[in-house]
């Protein structure tokens, strides 16, 4: 499998606090069953800001440690960006990354309030020939009220990707369940681990699991490998036509 979503660097963010963590978590997301992480750090302005040069350059140090160690893994740079109106420009200096270097771009939204102008972020984003990822739709308030804000999204050539843990209700029950809409619903396109530590590699397997449950392995391969190979790859996925979620009275 390759992780597209995990904070697995250390110190630049509230994901690893050390080397040795990040040492740790490698060797869990192997038992995991993943091959590659690309290493999402957050990027928020004024907060976390660290660039793509300093982040590139510590994915290249830990790639020979990794290699040193006999890992067969490999991590790639990358970046999950707190959504603004200037992610085009963060990216275009250089402080900001793409997955992997590919036109895919990792971004996350407010977990609570409704961004006015998330259409034209992604309309700049598009017409700069770059391909819109939002990160973990399920945990969004608005989207588990009405998870056809996803749907419609989609349609408009955004994808779309989920947390492993949230199937087990790590981030609550609402969670949970807009999850299981939006894979059944043909929303989401790339599952991540969002690590922060090792304790979420440590239960992917259960995780599996339960996902393989609500969708056949097909499916879940698509997600897991398929699709975060063509990032890497920097090649378009194929997106199956979305389903409308009924919502239930």
């Amino acid at each position: 499998m390759i992780d597209v979503h995990s904070h697995i660097i250390p110190k630049i963010d509230d994901g690893s606090s050390s080397f040795e963590e990040s040492y740790e978590m490698f060797g869990k997301a192997v038992e995991a069953g993943f091959t590659d992480i690309i290493a999402t750090s957050h990027y928020i302005e004024e907060y976390y800001e660290t660039d793509s040069i300093k982040r590139h350059a510590v994915v290249e140090a830990m790639n020979k440690v990794i290699k040193e160690k006999g890992l067969v893994l490999k991590l790639h740079t990358g970046s999950e960006i707190y959504i603004t109106p200037n992610i085009v420009k963060l990216i275009k200096e250089k402080k900001a990354s793409t997955l992997a270097d590919s036109r895919y771009v990792l971004f996350e939204l407010p977990m609570n309030s409704v961004v006015n102008y998330l259409s034209d972020v992604i309309f700049e984003i598009k017409a700069n020939g770059l391909i819109p990822v939002i990160a973990h739709p399920e945990r969004y308030s608005y989207v588990q009220k009405e998870p056809n804000l996803v749907v419609e999204l989609v349609k408009n050539g955004v994808l779309f990707q989920a947390n492993f843990a949230s199937i087990s209700g790590y981030y609550g029950g609402k969670a949970k369940k807009t999850l299981i809409k939006l894979l059944k619903a043909n929303a989401i396109h790339f599952l991540g681990s969002d690590s922060h530590n090792s304790k979420k590699y440590e239960n992917i397997s259960e995780d599996i699991k339960k996902i393989e449950k609500i969708i056949p392995h097909s499916k879940l391969e698509e997600l897991t490998l398929i699709n975060p190979k063509n990032i890497l790859e920097n090649k378009e996925i194929n997106i199956e036509e979305v389903k409308p979620i009924k919502r239930l009275f």
